[in-house]
């Protein structure tokens, strides 16, 4: 038996409204995770440049800027593993919409 290749019309899944869920859904996740980094990550900057509040010593000779930025590593991984972890959820739903589609197309 050969590969039977399936011709999906995306542009009628784009039509479903679990589809545009989806996607709103989607876009959501991310542009709350991309505020998140982007607040963080430009609040250092202007905290060192405009502010004395993270040089002063935290612990011995190292200052709040250096514990700040090890935050900053900290929250990248952690941004990227919830990101991961939501993205295995939206492959579920992205799966049962083509099955949706699918059901709908026999």
């Amino acid at each position: 038996m050969g590969n039977q290749q399936k011709n999906i019309d995306y542009d009628k899944i784009a039509q479903l409204d679990s589809f545009k869920q989806l996607v709103k859904k989607k876009n959501s996740f991310v542009w709350t995770l991309a505020i998140i980094f982007l607040i963080a990550y430009m609040t250092l900057p202007l905290l060192t440049s405009y502010t004395k509040i993270l040089h002063a010593k935290a612990i011995g000779d190292i200052t709040w800027v250096w514990i700040y930025a090890a935050g900053l590593f900290i929250m990248t991984w952690s941004l990227a593993h919830l990101y991961v972890a939501k993205a295995s959820t939206f492959d579920k739903e992205a799966k049962a919409i083509i099955q949706e589609y699918e059901r709908g197309n026999n």
